[in-house]
């Protein structure tokens, strides 16, 4: 008769080398679409900024982090030519993020990426293993503010591009 592991599950562990897996592959296949300067905050901020303009603050509160952190975001876009950044005409405190056309094309291409991988993801498990797996992720989710963040960033558009912001 076969012993019963006793080893702990490590869920922590799997989840931190899924996400360096997915990070690594997110990096390698942008590179191979000519975007090599790929970084963990783009995903995101980008699919954000596909969205419309934000300010520094909103974009920071979406992706958890400080107004000051933002503000790096976006001056990272703004130095890799992804980004502009301008004082709103209404209030001249609040800084905007607006996506030049070749931060369009990137998030384009993040949104193409991230479809693929979702994609190669499915086809290696089954439906009720992938709605699982969801609910797992979701209940790892420990705090409030996590899964809020969770639903504000857009979705990737799946097969499609997405529409241009109205």
């Amino acid at each position: 008769m076969a012993t019963e592991s006793t080893a702990p599950y490590r869920f922590g562990d799997l989840l931190a080398l899924t996400r360096q897996s997915w990070i690594g592959q997110m990096t390698s296949r942008l590179e191979g679409l000519g975007y090599a300067d790929y970084r963990r905050s783009d995903a995101a901020a980008l699919r954000m900024l596909w969205l419309g303009p934000l300010p520094v603050g909103r974009l920071g509160e979406t992706l958890g982090v400080t107004r000051q952190a933002a503000r790096k975001v976006a001056d990272a876009l703004e130095q890799r030519g992804y980004a502009t950044t301008e004082r709103d005409s209404r209030d001249t405190r609040q800084l905007n993020v607006t996506l030049t056309q070749f931060g369009r094309d990137y998030a384009l291409a993040i949104i193409a990426v991230i479809a693929e991988l979702n994609r190669e993801v499915a086809a290696r498990v089954s439906p009720d293993q992938l709605a699982a797996a969801d609910a797992v992720l979701r209940a790892a989710l420990f705090d409030d503010s996590a899964r809020q963040r969770a639903s504000r960033v857009p979705p990737p558009a799946g097969n499609r591009a997405p529409t241009a912001p109205s």
